[in-house]
């Protein structure tokens, strides 16, 4: 029978769960720190997610940044990645230059960067892997941009060279966009196969596209950011065979939350890993240690002995 691994219902209990676990804390490679102006007009756009999305998005974490590092530290995660992402030309090296100081001065927090297809996109990403960023985000969805874009070659390139993740929103969730899908990201890997990729949102809603990128290209990961939660199994449902399919890539998810910008409690997001890793015998403890911490410390190069690892 699968081990039963329980589940935290609410945030107080994440930190004893993990004990029992006997895991030291959490990697999050998907949360989401961002200059206070920048931030507050994400809010506001969540705001009217009825418009945009057609349901209501109440961001649960919407606080101060001190009390949302507090937060983050309250529930167990030891190191997190700060992602940043422009939704325009211009905005990417100066946010790349703000994600990296704050990732320097920031306690758990490790420096990260973003890019988008314009002149000198290659040169600033190689700037952000000299001073230390250990993620980039690449969000195609917001952006609005091709990531095929010859202008982008160059900075997959220094990607891959220097094995930094980048974590890429190219799915069709939550909005089809006019460069999204895993078929158009498919052909920057053909072309870049040694990029460590990491599909945002596990591909959402194109799961099974996503799983087969992971089972074709060795350096292509998932991450758990708004996987398998009430919140999007309503409208993008994971395939009811997901946890055996998880078995032969079972090192290569990751956990990613969108804390602070999601509309249920960070241990919901906890839950439905578990269930996974209960759902398969040949998930279970293991697979769970993996995808909390493991995997996720791996990609971002933490070394024991660093703090919270």
């Amino acid at each position: 029978m699968p081990e039963n691994l329980g589940a935290p219902a609410g945030d107080e209990q994440i930190r004893p769960w993990l004990a029992d676990l006997g895991l030291p804390g959490l990697v999050d490679m998907h949360t989401h720190f961002l200059p206070e102006r920048v931030l507050h007009k994400v809010w506001a756009y969540f705001d009217e997610a009825g418009s945009h999305y057609g349901m209501e998005w109440p961001v649960r974490y919407r606080y101060d940044e001190p009390t949302r590092l507090r937060v983050l530290a309250d529930v167990g995660v030891a190191v997190f990645a700060p992602l940043v992402y422009p939704h325009k030309a211009g905005m990417a090296e100066w946010l790349t230059e703000w994600a990296v100081d704050f990732g320097r001065r920031t306690d758990g927090a490790v420096p990260t960067a973003t890019m988008y297809p314009e002149p000198g996109v290659a040169n600033y990403l190689a700037a952000a892997v000299r001073a230390g960023a250990r993620c980039v985000k690449a969000h195609v969805q917001v952006g609005e941009f091709d990531p095929r874009d010859p202008l982008l070659d160059e900075a997959w390139g220094v990607l891959s060279e220097a094995a930094v993740p980048v974590v890429v929103h190219c799915g069709h969730g939550p909005l089809r966009g006019r460069h999204t899908g895993l078929d158009v990201f498919a052909e920057v890997l053909a072309r870049h196969p040694n990029l460590v990729a990491v599909l945002a949102h596990a591909g959402m809603p194109e799961y099974d596209a996503a799983l087969e990128l992971a089972e074709r290209y060795p350096r292509v990961y998932l991450d758990t950011t708004m996987v398998g939660v009430g919140f999007t199994e309503r409208v993008a449902p994971l395939p009811p065979d997901w946890p055996s399919r998880l078995v032969p890539l079972a090192d290569r998810v990751v956990l990613g939350t969108d804390y602070p910008n999601i509309p249920y409690s960070y241990a919901e997001q906890l839950a439905a890993i578990s269930g996974w890793a209960d759902a398969d015998d040949r998930l279970g403890r293991e697979f769970l240690r993996a995808v909390l911490h493991d995997t996720p410390a791996r990609l971002l190069g933490l070394e024991d002995g660093e703090p919270g690892i």
